[in-house]
């Protein structure tokens, strides 16, 4: 019996080879004779692709895919988890950085993907969620965490990763434009003058493979990291260290883990949204916790990673 897919695709993502690999994938996938349904249904715009994922019924197919970068799988995740489907989702990614599946070494290419759902492994995993709003991969706000929606898709279609640099030096006039932070968790309270801060469930960010060097996906707990204010002269030499993961001992971080964080300013200061794996999510004050293991993940095998 032929594998039944449900799968959600963002057709303007990764240079817009998405409907591309799709397309290729499942002629794999027929002539393997590994399917007999597969219904695809096309994202136009910002919550297509959650509605999709909640209009979803278990029974009527075996996996769930869902196709294009962070965003879009932020949306899918969101769906499942809002009307509390439990389905085997598979990713399968064509965006700009694709943090998590950089972090779960998931297949790029159509016919290793294909081969994926024929032959699957299956873990339980962690996910976000921030009030009523959910995320696989991280929260975060503050200078260069805006860029994900504040770039046009066009503009990172066209350069991909080179739209996360640019941010970088135009923001580097707003350097001096700190978040006075209070953050509470497990009994503690730490206040704080942030330049960025990051609330993760893996360890890659942003491209940053090793920004959150502690997070593990099955832990039960997400991983805060905060960048205090710092001289101009010195963010160049920290984002090395923040790109390489030698930062944790740095004096100008706080990094620590826990499965409920509430997160506010400390006085009147204009509006923080944050950012959730490349979506525009809710504003300041707001609290964050980890929901253990919701997710069923399709991953390769452990001899195919």
């Amino acid at each position: 019996m032929g594998l039944k897919l449900k799968i959600i695709v963002n057709p303007s993502s990764g240079r817009e080879t998405a409907k591309i690999s799709i397309e290729d994938m499942l002629s794999y996938l027929v002539s393997q004779q590994a399917v007999t349904r597969a219904d695809i249904y096309y994202t136009a715009g910002k919550g297509d692709a959650k509605a999709f994922a909640m209009d979803t019924r278990p029974g009527d197919y075996d996996y769930l895919l869902a196709v294009g970068g962070d965003g879009t799988v932020n949306e899918v995740v969101s769906g499942i988890c809002t009307a509390g489907i439990d389905i085997p989702l598979a990713i399968y990614t064509s965006g700009t950085v694709n943090d998590f599946a950089t972090t779960m070494h998931l297949p790029q290419g159509p016919s290793d993907f294909a081969r994926m759902l024929m032959d699957p492994e299956f873990r339980r995993v962690d996910c976000g969620k921030c009030g009523d709003d959910y995320f696989l991969n991280v929260a975060a706000a503050g200078m260069l965490t805006d860029v994900a929606y504040t770039v046009s898709s066009e503009l990172k279609t066209a350069i991909g990763p080179v739209a996360y640099w640019l941010s970088a030096i135009k923001d580097l006039s707003s350097i001096k434009n700190t978040i006075p932070l209070r953050i509470k968790h497990d009994g503690e309270v730490i206040d704080v003058d942030a330049l960025m801060f990051f609330v993760s469930n893996t360890r890659s960010v942003g491209g940053f493979r090793k920004l959150m060097s502690l997070a593990d996906i099955e832990d039960g707990v997400l991983d805060m990291l905060i960048v205090k204010k710092v001289e101009p002269t010195d963010i160049f030499p920290l984002m090395g260290k923040l790109m390489v993961g030698d930062h944790l001992d740095s004096k100008k971080v706080i990094y620590f883990q826990s499965d409920k964080i509430h997160i506010e300013t400390r006085k009147k200061h204009p509006e923080i949204v944050l950012d959730l794996d490349g979506e525009r999510g809710p504003s300041l004050p707001t609290t964050i916790e980890c929901i253990k293991q919701c997710i069923n993940l399709i991953v390769p095998k452990e001899e195919e990673m």
